[in-house]
């Protein structure tokens, strides 16, 4: 039986906090409990917000965590080439297309659509520009990004009826076993566009497949994000891990713990005395993951 392999895939885009600590354990510990594979990857696609200190904080705080990962570490940043490829191969099959939409364009879209705004923020569906109005929009040096359309997946594919995940964890809603995958969820999703060349749903998808992940173990703010991954698992011909999702850490004012928001990080726990084994005895307090 092949072994379990799982990951932890943060950006290096600020220092980690309790929320991923939480994610980082459940990750590792679900390898180490069978002697599977516990990878290490750094999501650094972004190159405008990657900071190297910040890469190198996540080594820091993983190790201080009592965490041990495999080397060398897989950083998306040199791995342009395969999603590159990836993106070709969709291409040549005419799966994405063109928008040259802005975000507020989107929005605005989604807020006029038949059903405006879901759960998951908005879904937005698009089509292909003429060819001589996509062509005058080139030659004026316009941005775009590329977006996979759903009508043409649904057709290369025969519909959506075949796709499915199982699920080991539990969904936002309690979503459990196999899964029916609804890329309708979450629209023609961007695959790569111009700051940050390609877009997290492709990268995840080729480099899962290429380092062999068999359990995604991530928490239940990516749900949605399993729907379409699997869609291109499938466009792509690549082999579907089974997922575990888990329930989020939300601070006092119950919102979940992010960077954006700015709270309390593993450095600063470090800073005041904390010891890891306090870190992990209050998660584990904070058990099931589900």
């Amino acid at each position: 039986m092949a072994a379990l392999v799982t990951r932890f895939a943060p950006s290096p885009t600020g220092r980690l906090h309790l929320g991923h600590a939480f994610a980082a354990f459940a990750a590792h510990d679900a390898a180490r409990a069978v002697e599977g594979r516990f990878l290490l990857r750094i999501e650094d696609i972004d190159q405008t917000r990657a900071r190297p200190e910040f890469e190198a904080g996540i080594y820091e705080d993983l190790a201080w965590l009592g965490l041990s990962w495999e080397t060398p570490v897989l950083r998306q940043s040199t791995r342009l080439a395969a999603y590159h490829a990836a993106l070709e191969t969709l291409g040549a099959r005419d799966l994405i297309y063109r928008c040259f939409k802005t975000r507020q364009e989107v929005l605005d879209d989604i807020g006029r659509a038949p059903h405006g705004a879901d759960a998951y923020g908005g879904v937005y569906r698009g089509e292909p520009l003429a060819e001589d109005e996509e062509a005058r929009r080139l030659a004026r040096g316009e941005a775009f990004a590329w977006r996979l359309s759903l009508d043409r997946a649904r057709e290369a594919l025969g519909g959506f009826d075949q796709l499915a995940f199982l699920e080991e964890g539990r969904g936002p809603d309690g979503e459990q076993g196999w899964i029916r995958a609804d890329p309708e969820l979450v629209g023609d999703v961007i695959l790569a566009r111009k700051d940050v060349s390609v877009a997290y749903h492709l990268a995840v998808v080729v480099d899962d497949a290429h380092q062999g992940v068999t359990h995604v173990v991530r928490g239940q703010d990516l749900f949605a994000a399993a729907h379409i991954q699997r869609l291109l698992q499938a466009l792509l011909g690549l082999p579907t891990p089974t997922y575990r999702h888990h329930r989020l850490l939300l601070g006092p004012d119950g919102k979940r713990l992010a960077k954006r928001n700015g709270g309390e990080t593993l450095s600063d726990l470090r800073a005041a005395g904390v010891t890891p084994q306090e870190v992990r005895a209050k998660l584990e307090r904070l058990r099931p993951l589900k």
